[in-house]
């Protein structure tokens, strides 16, 4: 497919990629460059979730909201101590 609405784009993999991309393509019956856009989606996907993540995350510590590095250290180094004191002590 060629129109305005797509691209092409060429890039280098290694060769055992390219081969296990042949064998899911036969054994699929799926055009590798579907598979490819398929994979590139769901990858874009994943990559803008996690940004998205972080920012928030980011934007709620900015705020205000979350527990300071310390008294998280702090906390888990108390877990498993029956006495409850400080574990750096």
């Amino acid at each position: 497919m060629n129109d305005d609405k797509s691209t092409s784009l060429a890039f280098r993999v290694s060769r055992e990629k390219a081969q296990r991309l042949e064998r899911l393509a036969a054994a699929t019956a799926r055009p590798r460059s579907w598979l490819l856009e398929q994979a590139l989606d769901q990858y874009l996907e994943l990559q803008a979730w996690q940004v998205e993540q972080v920012e928030e995350a980011i934007a709620e510590m900015d705020a205000g909201h979350g527990i300071p590095h310390e008294d998280v250290k702090e906390w888990l180094l108390e877990w498993g101590r029956s006495d409850k004191t400080n574990a750096s002590k």
